[in-house]
């Protein structure tokens, strides 16, 4: 597998999102035995990235990731975040950026990964009650003591991520990307070259929607995440299967999957990109990583970014507070 560069840290260009393992959507918790099979040939066919975060159960999927590197955590570039949990308090889920919750948090998430050091640690949102350049100098305490290598943000403004790297260097940042989430392009991702800071897309196939796998949510659970998202429900789902028409229509010509394409089109991006697709199954992991090989021609490339936006909000209330 081909890879790239997330400022200092080089990974596949291709990582493995395990959020769906343990949270939020369909068959969660469900079969962690088939969730370490996945990992493991992940890292059997070149995954170095591999991210979680300790909101996902809360807690549980960074002990399952823990579980299945074992004695192979070094072969991979681990990213985990902090700040939805408000361990000063009672340990229930809320934004606290303050250097006494970094601190609390970090110590749980070394042990529950098995591991004396992070790779990747983000600030998984912004808590404005609390300036983002205190934050980073709390951070940077725990990368001088060896406990983070490097450190990003997740769903910051370009603005958020100018200030914080301001104080120290940024090493990636984390947020929605994909052919139905395009608004990174036009603050953030100039900035993020001009800095030489890493981009890691989240939800790069639109929730598993550029699949083609949907066209209503009624086989979903009651608790599935999917099920309260604008852009699943009526209209606007009618009106985004429009999206997954022209993916694919460029999957027939290629010979490829939707998915592939979706992830192609990402890649196709440049370099500093590393798209962190997220299942539970090893069936989808080796579809989703045969992307890797697949490159799109310029007139395919075209009609893609022709398809336009999304129809909906990413959220219901656009304070997302998982990825």
């Amino acid at each position: 597998m081909k890879h790239t560069m997330l400022g200092s840290l080089e990974v596949s260009r291709l990582g493995l999102g395990t959020m769906g393992m343990s949270a939020f959507y369909t068959g969660a918790q469900t079969d962690d035995a088939e969730s370490i099979r996945t990992i493991r040939r992940a890292l059997d066919l070149g995954v170095t990235f591999l991210d979680t975060a300790e909101i996902y159960g809360p807690y549980v999927n960074e002990e399952l990731l823990g579980r299945a590197l074992g004695r192979r955590r070094d072969e991979v570039v681990v990213a985990t975040k902090w700040g939805l949990i408000q361990h000063r308090g009672d340990g229930g889920r809320g934004m606290d950026g303050s250097p006494e919750n970094l601190r609390l948090a970090v110590e749980g998430s070394l042990r529950r990964l098995g591991t004396d050091h992070i790779d990747l640690y983000y600030q998984h949102r912004m808590d404005p009650k609390v300036p983002i350049e205190e934050t980073v100098g709390a951070v940077a305490e725990l990368i001088a003591q060896g406990k983070v290598i490097g450190y990003g943000l997740s769903e910051a403004s370009a603005e958020t991520v100018r200030r914080a790297h301001a104080v120290h260097a940024v090493t990636a940042v984390q947020t929605e990307y994909s052919l139905w989430s395009r608004d990174p392009e036009a603050d953030l991702i100039p900035l993020l070259r001009e800095a030489g800071i890493g981009f890691v897309p989240y939800s790069p196939l639109g929730r598993g929607f550029l699949t083609g796998a949907f066209r209503s949510t009624e086989h979903l659970e009651e608790d599935d995440f999917r099920r309260t998202n604008p852009r699943f429900m009526g209209d606007n789902l009618n009106a985004n299967l429009r999206l997954v028409e022209a993916v694919e229509a460029v999957a027939r010509d290629v010979g490829a999957t939707p998915a592939q394409v979706a992830l192609a089109w990402i890649l196709a991006q440049g370099e500093g990109i590393a798209p962190i697709p997220g299942t539970k199954r090893v069936e989808r992991l080796e579809e989703n990583l045969a992307a890797d090989d697949l490159e799109l021609t310029a007139d395919q490339l075209a009609a893609l970014n022709a398809i336009g936006p999304a129809h909906g909000d990413r959220y219901a209330d656009m304070t997302p507070l998982e990825t």
